[in-house]
């Protein structure tokens, strides 16, 4: 067997987890928008499979404005009305009212902190049962499948490959040291 991680292991054939986890999966972001898509790729993931996320990731991008925080923070029902419609994305009330608040709620934190990103580091480290209650008290449909999936694949908490994975040591080599801390 390859030295790939347990995942990739079992969908030896499945091109886009391969490629999201040789280029994304536990990879730190450090843009704001990005953080914002996958925050909403993730809160869609929930009760589907992450390949059904995947495959739609463009469809997404272009539904959401590329995930532009202050585009769709300003989202009216017309917006909304235009989501639910898209065969392209997930048409789940829940999680598209989820994702117009989430970025309301994510501009206030960009006034308070700078950036989403500076506001992860601010509480960074936590434990998941800590950042689950912190991501509850801020941000809608986060329970805690979905914050830890949204911070084990941007670099917040361990756990996105195993030490024998080849990626492994690439993503250790991106981290900046005060992500370090505690994984």
């Amino acid at each position: 067997m390859n030295p790939y991680c347990k995942y990739c292991n079992s969908h030896p054939e499945d091109t886009f987890n391969r490629s999201y986890h040789d280029t994304q999966y536990g990879f730190p972001i450090h843009d704001d928008n990005l953080l914002f898509e996958r925050l909403v790729l993730e809160i869609n993931q929930a009760g589907l499979s992450w390949i059904t996320i995947l495959k739609k990731a463009d469809n997404f991008r272009r539904a959401y404005d590329n995930f532009d925080i202050n585009k769709v923070a300003t989202y009216g029902e017309a917006d909304r009305a235009r989501l639910l419609a898209d065969a392209g994305i997930i048409r789940n009330r829940l999680k598209v009212n989820a994702a117009i608040e989430n970025a309301r709620r994510i501009l206030v934190i960009q006034q308070t902190h700078g950036s989403f990103e500076n506001w992860l580091k601010v509480h960074h480290p936590l434990d998941k049962p800590g950042w689950v209650k912190l991501f509850k008290q801020h941000f809608l449909f986060t329970g805690g499948e979905i914050v830890g999936e949204f911070l084990m694949s941007t670099g917040y908490l361990p756990g996105a490959h195993t030490p024998d994975c080849p990626i492994y040591a690439r993503v250790a080599a991106l981290r900046p040291a005060w992500m370090t801390a505690n994984l």
